[in-house]
């Protein structure tokens, strides 16, 4: 049986709709769920997608303000659906962070080119990713601000 193709959620587990929305690419489903759950509990929107095509349609169509993205996606790479995410919305795109097994510095010369802003290996640490996510939160602020 194939794993669904997107999961929508949104809000996170308290009902609250002032954290980030964040859009989790993540073709393990397990993987995605543990992530979509962690990242719910530290107070955030969610959304999952587990294709690279749903992720570059669900990221076009709801505009979250966070990416986290695995590079070995089928269909389209994360390298691709980051390198499309620029070309289409440039500096409105989501902060995009790898979160990968793919560490060689090639994958991350990579990253960077197609507009990862972060590279992260797997697994990360818990709160290595709530202190990222609050840091995200606080520029986004920061920068709605001015």
């Amino acid at each position: 049986m194939a794993p669904p193709t997107a999961k929508p959620d949104g809000v996170n587990s308290d009902g609250d709709a002032s954290g980030l929305h964040v859009l989790i690419a993540e073709d393990n489903v397990d993987s995605a769920e543990s992530q979509a759950h962690l990242v719910r509990l530290f107070g955030h929107r969610v959304e999952v997608a587990f294709d690279g095509q749903t992720a570059l349609e669900l990221a076009d169509a709801t505009h979250p303000e966070v990416l986290l993205l695995d590079i070995g996606l089928p269909g389209l790479s994360g390298y691709e659906v980051a390198a499309q995410l620029k070309d289409r919305h440039g500096q409105k795109k989501p902060s995009i962070i790898a979160v990968t097994g793919y560490g060689r510095e090639e994958d991350r010369r990579l990253a960077t080119e197609a507009g990862i802003h972060l590279h992260l290996l797997k697994p990360v640490d818990p709160e290595m990713l709530r202190a990222i996510l609050q840091r995200f939160q606080a520029v986004i602020a920061e920068a709605g601000s001015r």
